[in-house]
């Protein structure tokens, strides 16, 4: 009742301000084609955001923004808080005060325990305005459960402007929940395809063939694991999901498959245009890939301690204490790139094991920004990520920190990462992504050549923009989930003795769980979805 009332009250201030807009002889389209006129975010973005602090103090012109009151602004981001995190957001808001008169505070979730702690953020209704929102952090679940304000296009057209007319209706429709949207997404497309990245020294060392199919890889990690002690061979992502990275790849990728939610365990086949899904568990190919897992587990391929690990996998692999780790493109690319900048011993490649597949891009809510559903302050919160997304100045500080002593810009689209770099990484600042962006000039070759070739070839299939309605199967889901994670779990790495006994238990147990009616509410959703597009 809390949320409706401080809504509602929110929503007259709002229909009364924009009577008195029309009154006045202006309206939102007009305020919001004047405001991206220059999509290169070098002309000021809309008359509220150009106003300075003092001129704000002042009364606002005739259906102009009233950014007279100061406003401290609260974002949730994922990822360790960076180093330099005074020093940026010190900059960013004596910008974010001229303009609109607001200041950010960050509050960021370490990536050891994220997965946790992010829900509870929301259920419990702290007090916060803006939070790093994006599909593999549970954006349907948590629109769906009324943790996220509903964005409409009034709303966006007058407090988010440029954002509104730069960013592609296809983006914006990817991003709707039930037709409402929750979150403001990135404007730039991304491979997240996962590949390896692994020790090229240590390949070259043993003489081992190269890396660029699932068994030169285990053939790797068995080596490194019989003759290179103290180094691990394979590092998984600390709070990976039910199926981690490594699935994506020899599961997903290399089948062809795709998964709508990791959390549970249904996929289909990119070219079947009839989606019929199936319970992965139950398919020869995740037999097969169970069996492969424990050959690797038996030759201690990972930790033994696999299961409660709190590691850093791209901190361990950077100071040399595991062989191999697994993510996207871009990630361990740029790890790559700090590695040979900071002229580590250490010989990294990219490996690619399943070429000629199939490969997807992520659709826009792969990364994006929401406004919590109880912020005071939500105007000045669209207001906010407007800025920080298409305001040049703005954007390279929440990106890539101070220029001169995180980075110096290379032009229009690049930057070199200076010494302190490092200082400003490794969090969710990927929701800002924008047109804007720019590259690292230090970006290595070969894994800028892999996402030219994927993007040559990007297959996209008719369920790339279906969302699933989980409400009516909420608690079916929430078994399923706790069934994956005691039963699914130690098969993913190889520690169940009896692979054959292990799935039989997994799946009676998930059927108990109710996975029977979560199938049939998903397929009906598909078949209804594919009715209609």
């Amino acid at each position: 009742m809390l949320k409706k009332s401080r809504w509602a009250a929110f929503t007259l201030l709002f229909a009364f301000v924009m009577i008195m807009s029309a009154c006045g002889g202006n309206n939102n389209n007009n305020a919001g084609s004047s405001a991206s006129a220059d999509p290169s975010g070098s002309a000021e973005p809309s008359a509220s955001a150009s106003q300075s602090s003092s001129a704000s103090a002042s009364a606002p012109a005739e259906g102009a923004v009233d950014t007279s009151k100061e406003v401290k602004l609260k974002m949730i981001f994922v990822g360790p808080k960076p180093v330099d995190y005074d020093s940026v957001f010190a900059e960013i808001n004596k910008k974010l005060k001229d303009k609109i008169n607001a200041t950010i505070e960050g509050e960021f979730l370490d990536w050891s325990d994220w997965a946790q702690k992010y829900p509870l953020k929301l259920a419990a209704d702290e007090n916060f305005d803006l939070i790093y929102s994006a599909n593999w952090a549970g954006y349907n679940d948590q629109a769906l459960k009324g943790g996220f304000l509903e964005l409409t296009d009034d709303m966006l057209a007058k407090y988010a402007p440029q954002a509104w007319a730069n960013m592609s209706k296809v983006s914006w429709d990817q991003a709707k929940v039930n037709g409402k949207l929750y979150m403001v997404p990135q404007n730039r497309g991304e491979s997240v395809e996962k590949l390896i990245l692994y020790r090229e020294d240590l390949r070259k060392k043993y003489n081992l063939p190269e890396i660029n199919s699932p068994e030169a890889y285990a053939t790797y990690l068995k080596t490194i694991a019989e003759k290179e002690k103290g180094i691990v061979p394979f590092t998984p992502e600390t709070g990976d999901w039910k199926f981690h990275n490594l699935d994506r790849v020899l599961l997903k990728q290399q089948n062809e498959w795709n998964m709508f939610d990791l959390d549970m365990p249904f996929a289909f086949k990119l070219t079947d245009e009839k989606g019929q899904v199936f319970n992965v568990y139950n398919t020869p190919e995740f037999k097969q890939l169970a069996t492969y897992y424990k050959d690797l587990a038996d030759h201690n391929a990972w930790s033994k301690n696999v299961l409660n690990s709190k590691n850093d996998h791209q901190a361990d692999f950077k100071a040399g204490k595991t062989a191999s780790i697994t993510h996207n493109n871009g990630t361990l690319g740029s790890l790559m790139a700090l590695m040979r900048q900071e002229n580590s011993p250490y010989e990294v490649a990219l490996a690619d094991i399943n070429q000629g597949k199939k490969k997807s891009v992520a659709i826009s809510t792969q990364n994006g920004t929401s406004v919590h559903a109880t912020s005071k302050n939500p105007e000045r919160a669209l207001m906010a990520i407007d800025l920080l997304q298409n305001d040049r100045e703005l954007h390279d500080l929440i990106m890539y920190g101070v220029n001169g002593v995180h980075y110096e810009p290379v032009g229009d689209d690049k930057y070199k990462a200076l010494d302190k770099n490092p200082n400003y990484t490794g969090f969710s600042n990927w929701s800002f992504n924008s047109p804007l962006n720019r590259d690292n000039e230090a970006f290595p070759q070969e894994a800028s050549d892999l996402v030219k070739s994927w993007e040559a070839g990007v297959y996209h299939y008719p369920l790339e923009t279906f969302v699933f309605d989980n409400s009516k199967v909420k608690t079916e889901i929430a078994n399923v989930g706790n069934v994956m994670l005691r039963y699914g779990i130690p098969l993913e790495y190889g520690l169940v003795k009896d692979i054959d006994k292990g799935l039989a238990d997994l799946n009676k147990q998930l059927e108990s769980a109710g996975i029977a009616k979560i199938q049939a509410e998903l397929q009906g959703q598909i078949d209804a979805f594919l009715a209609k597009n």
